[in-house]
């Protein structure tokens, strides 16, 4: 961390410290006031001139509580700092031209309004978020995404949609603002990578009510002891009731609940994705079920050639060369696919040469090439090679219907190959499933979520992808509008549902849907609908989010179970500590043979500072997300995170007192 970083980190800490930031959080609130009453204690200890060691030592160490769980928000939010100062400076340079009454003349972009018109010119900075009316041409939308690779933007289509600060390096764009001023994408990116619009979440707010409630039992538990006292004539010590209430009451999850929900957006923001609310990143945590669509999400999208499949008497070679002969050039994705994999198999003949490419139309259905030694190869659907066949008085081989529905009924496209001689065989088409997306699907069914692939094709081609996969169920020959009537279906039975898109079409159901992750390169509608943006533009990262959804939820309950039991530890030095004096046979308690009372308070109140900065990586990393149900996490929570909780504090509290009686 860099040294002004840090800095800053420590005047935000300091700032924090101020009673209208204590208040937001009620456990803190109630360290914030004992820090008071105990250093009030500690000066009219000093003006009485009696001893006053142990109510200063105390009072410092719960000024160092205070400013460590501030520390752990503070950290948190500086994790974008650097990133909310870049996109502010990018905002404040935008200057645009404007298109009015035909005329153009420069403002600055923050004086424009939804419906003006802007000129962009090659080389300039988009001034807006809008949609494309009029040009196309390639865009830089490093400042934003991170990534460098250009894209391409053009009217009238889903990928019509530009962002403020990105660069346009080819064309002429006309674009129509469609935010106010201080409402643009780079404002919001600006706004929740600050934290400055964090909002507690459901589960958080439940999880804050919680603690404020133990808090208030502890609080008033306390607050009986004196009167108590006065009433049996025994004496108590009012820093050591501080003492013991601050080791009561919640304050290691306390002073981390902040800092894990800020860390939960900035690992959501660290996979490229924008979360419009904090909320939208814990709600994806409790997903039940996840709606896919097929292409570009399960699949690569663009078919590719991946198995060879000679009739009789022609071998793999001969077909895999007349394929790659017909494949020359043909520049769609699938004649790419099967030239290369006609060279990962062999190599062409050195002496061939093209005298004519045959191109694809939807006539004829087939492509090909005529050499100069005048032979020629093409590759087509199987009835429309079966035809140019049978026009220049070919055999149909025996085996190739056989071949064709082997290819089909396995959810590929067969693509028949053929010379001027003969046909020779079949080239697979499949539309190829990413890697390790059945292995992520697996993850995600551990967990509890159901997956379902939606999908235009037909139910054998459907069915083999859905099978492949490893999706729970699939849905065949689906349209836009059966995307939310199926989202209505799960949610009507009480489930949670998520959902990808990025067409305008896919609008009404992102916006339906619990979580809707719209992809960066889609329309405005579509990234308005949504409450999440991919700013990679990879559907998969819906799989992604849900895993950093639960790790949040998971790390809070880790640390919530580790931070109620190590409070067990805590009560046993200091309760001792407090009565002894009073009640002797209390001192039965103290079987951890601490030094003595004050070292005992001292060294448990150390304890509960410290262990809140030990346990900041944990929170800002996430508790490792395992696949398994939530009795099994509830119970790994309890084992790990419940006994280490109980155990921990033993060992370090005695070997704080030990250190400390070196001393005295």
């Amino acid at each position: 961390m860099q040294t002004s970083n840090f800095k800053s980190i420590i005047m935000v800490s300091l700032v924090k410290l101020l009673p209208q930031h204590a208040f937001k959080n009620p456990v803190m609130f109630v360290v914030w006031l004992g820090t008071l009453v105990s250093l009030l204690l500690s000066f009219q200890l000093m003006l009485q001139q009696q001893p006053f060691g142990l109510a200063i030592s105390c009072s410092v160490i719960l000024l160092f509580t205070l400013l460590f769980a501030n520390f752990s928000e503070a950290f948190a939010e500086a994790r974008g700092q650097g990133q909310a100062q870049s996109l502010k400076a990018t905002r404040a340079a935008l200057k645009a031209t404007r298109i009015s009454a035909g005329k153009l003349d420069s403002v600055d972009a923050s004086l424009l309004k939804p419906g003006d018109q802007v000129l962009v010119k090659a080389g300039e900075v988009i001034p807006v978020d809008g949609e494309i009316l009029k040009g196309f041409g390639t865009v830089n939308e490093s400042a934003v995404t991170g990534e460098s690779a250009a894209v391409l933007r053009e009217a009238n289509t889903d990928r019509s949609s530009v962002i403020a600060g990105t660069i346009l390096l080819t064309g002429e764009l006309v674009v129509q603002v469609s935010q106010e001023p201080g409402h643009s994408f780079l404002d919001k990116m600006i706004a929740l990578v600050e934290g400055a619009e964090r909002k507690k979440t459901p589960n958080e707010q439940a999880l804050t009510v919680l603690l404020a409630a133990l808090t208030m039992v502890f609080v008033l538990v306390v607050a009986t002891l004196p009167p108590i006292a006065s009433f049996l004539d025994v004496s108590l010590d009012y820093v050591m009731l501080i003492a013991l209430l601050v080791c009561l009451i919640p304050t290691t999850i306390g002073g981390l609940l902040p800092a894990i929900g800020i860390a939960g957006m900035n690992r959501a923001l660290q996979a490229n994705v924008i979360a419009k609310s904090g909320k939208a990143v814990e709600v994806a945590g409790d997903i039940d079920t996840l709606l896919l669509d097929k292409t570009g999400t399960i699949t690569y999208g663009d078919r590719q050639a991946t198995e060879f499949l000679p009739v009789q008497g022609v071998s793999i070679t001969q077909l895999a060369i007349a394929a790659g002969i017909s494949s020359l050039n043909d520049p769609t994705p699938e004649g790419k696919s099967v030239l290369k994999l006609t060279l990962d198999h062999t190599d062409l003949p050195e002496e061939v040469a093209i005298q004519e490419s045959i191109p694809f139309t939807a006539e004829t259905r087939i492509s090909g090439n005529t050499l100069t030694n005048q032979s020629i190869a093409v590759k087509g659907s199987a009835d429309a090679i079966i035809k140019w066949a049978l026009q220049r008085e070919l055999r149909i081989p025996a085996n190739l219907d056989l071949l064709v529905n082997q290819v089909a009924k396995s959810g590929g496209t067969p693509l028949v190959v053929a010379m001027d001689t003969a046909i020779l065989g079949v080239v697979a088409l499949t539309d190829v499933i990413k890697p390790g997306v059945a292995e992520r699907f697996a993850s995600l069914r551990a967990l509890g979520v159901k997956t379902i692939m939606v999908t235009g094709d037909n139910p054998v081609t459907a069915g083999v992808i859905a099978a492949q996969a490893g999706v729970d169920d699939f849905v065949a020959e689906a349209k836009p509008e059966d995307k939310l009537q199926l989202i209505r279906q799960e949610q009507d039975a009480g489930r949670l549902v998520a959902m990808v898109g990025d067409g305008t079409n896919d609008a009404p159901a992102l916006a339906q849907a619990d979580i809707g992750l719209a992809m960066n390169n889609g329309t405005q509608a579509a990234k308005e609908a949504g409450n999440m943006v991919d700013l990679d533009s990879d559907p998969t990262k819906l799989l992604a989010v849900v895993e950093i959804g639960k790790q949040l939820l998971i790390t809070r309950g880790a640390l919530t179970t580790f931070s109620l039991a190590n409070d067990v530890a805590k009560y046993f030095a200091i309760i001792p500590a407090v009565f002894a004096g009073a009640i002797p046979s209390i001192a039965a308690l103290n079987f951890m043979q601490l030094h003595s009372p004050g070292t005992a308070v001292v060294s448990a109140l150390i304890f509960n500072a410290l262990i809140i900065p030990a346990l900041i990586p944990l929170a800002m990393r996430g508790v490792r997300l395992k696949a398994a149900t939530a009795d099994v996490l509830l119970k790994h929570n309890m084992l790990i995170y419940g006994l280490g909780g109980v155990l921990v504090p033993f060992v370090a509290i005695k070997g704080i007192d030990m250190f400390l009686s070196m001393f005295l």
